[in-house]
């Protein structure tokens, strides 16, 4: 399996048989250049990781794409005319060879008075992958490698470690930094504190990484 981080949320998962896209949101970069795509998956419906603007050039660059969204997500993709597979956590979907299992099923309390949304985890191939959304959803499922949010205003360093802890894969590769100045200090903190046989993969921007 192959990894491709394009910023923040935005990482391209190639396994031998499916190219899937998750979450191309508006801090993320040159995701929209990428062609024969067989998925795109949205977690949830904040524009960090759902840029309806990119999203229908996107999609009609890659025509064969399927695009998934979670249960909040997919009305508001309606709106914008495009159509969207509703995935619901405790489902399991079938991408080109791909088994995706969807998780979760709500966003992190940013604040008691910001109402929380629809947020569901993809976990590709039985856990070969798994990206969590803006979540701390532990899956049953042993993960191999874990898409291990970095910074945002709903988590602090702490959560993230036990975050990491509880999940034990053997990789983490940080995602979700753009919010941070100095993503670096907490990348040092996860390989210091994080499980003693996982090893903490930061990867370089647009380059494709077997992890």
């Amino acid at each position: 399996m192959q990894i491709t981080h394009f910023g923040h949320a935005c990482v391209l998962i190639e396994t031998e048989s499916a190219r899937l896209l998750i979450d191309p949101g508006t801090f993320s970069t040159d995701f929209e250049d990428l062609r024969d795509l067989d998925a795109v998956l949205i977690t949830h419906q904040h524009v960090d990781h759902l840029d309806f603007d990119r999203l229908p050039a996107l999609l009609s660059a890659n025509p064969n794409a399927r695009l998934v969204a979670d249960p909040g997500s997919a009305p508001l993709i309606a709106e914008k005319g495009l159509s969207a597979t509703t995935a619901r956590a405790g489902e399991s979907l079938e991408l080109a060879g791909a088994t995706i299992n969807v998780v979760g099923g709500t966003h992190a309390v940013i604040h008691p008075d910001i109402p929380v949304v629809d947020n569901i985890g993809y976990l590709v191939d039985h856990g070969a992958f798994y990206h969590p959304g803006d979540s701390f959803f532990v899956p049953e499922q042993r993960v191999d490698v874990l898409g291990l949010p970095t910074g945002a205003p709903w988590l602090k360093l702490s959560e993230a470690v036990d975050f990491l802890r509880a999940v034990a894969p053997r990789a983490a590769v940080p995602i979700h930094e753009a919010v941070l100045a100095m993503p670096q200090m907490h990348y040092r903190m996860f390989d210091q504190l994080g499980p003693k046989d996982t090893t903490v993969d930061v990867l370089t921007r647009g380059t494709r990484t077997t992890v």
